[in-house]
């Protein structure tokens, strides 16, 4: 069976059984980590059938942000997917379980499991590229307006003179993790597709910084010197 096959397969279970209201990490989203995930691993020697799967199925358990125990979302996610596996895609390689497992388990930002392997790390690069870029920024705002966060802070914007929080201030989310992702992607394709996206949001951030002085058509420059060098 092919890899398009799979795909199918996995989508058509999905559609059938994954219902949820969290449109961050719906079928739509899986779709797009397969796709990034495709552009990373073209050219190289990994097992494509595994990362397919780990694309598919990581966010098969995905507790909420303000959940106690969000940091184990990933490891509840790898278990469920082995048994989804096993009763619904009995066909499924048993040889590749472990190895799904552990790119669904280090997929997670939180879970800080280090990938071992070469697919657990396009897994892991691909899943944090959705956080940057256009939908990255979509997401920022969706997720903390369910959580009931503001925006930002009216008097500190950028934290210039208070410490960061993006439990309070959604805005503040862009410094505690989003501009650092770059840094933390594990191949060097992720790490392109990355600096490309956080400029984005970057970019995002000096316009709304020029706003928010009066300028409703320029950008920050003096921003875009600050944070731009880190990226």
């Amino acid at each position: 069976m092919n890899i398009l096959q799979w795909q199918q397969r996995f989508e058509a279970w999905l559609n059938g059984n994954h219902t949820t209201e969290d449109t961050a990490h719906d079928l739509s989203h899986f779709r797009r980590v397969w796709q990034s995930a495709q552009r990373i691993m073209a050219g190289e020697t990994v097992d494509p059938l595994v990362i397919l799967t780990a694309c598919y199925f990581h966010d098969i358990v995905s507790l909420p942000k303000n959940h106690p125990e969000r940091s184990r979302s990933s490891q509840l996610a790898a278990q469920k997917t082995c048994q989804i596996l096993a009763e619904a895609f009995p066909d499924f390689p048993a040889s590749r379980y472990s190895a799904v497992a552990h790119a669904i388990e280090a997929h997670s930002f939180s879970a800080r499991i280090a990938p071992q392997t070469q697919e657990a790390k396009i897994v892991q690069d691909a899943d944090r590229l959705e956080a940057l870029g256009a939908i990255g920024l979509a997401r920022v705002f969706a997720i903390s307006g369910a959580l009931g966060v503001a925006l930002f802070d009216a008097l500190d914007p950028f934290a210039d003179h208070r410490p960061l929080n993006d439990k309070a201030f959604a805005l503040d989310h862009f410094q505690t993790k989003l501009l650092r992702l770059p840094e933390s992607m594990q191949t060097e394709k992720g790490r392109e597709l990355a600096r490309h996206n956080a400029d984005f949001l970057l970019q995002f951030m000096a316009k709304l910084s020029a706003e928010l002085q009066g300028d409703s058509t320029g950008m920050d420059e003096n921003l875009l010197c600050r944070f731009r060098p880190h990226l």
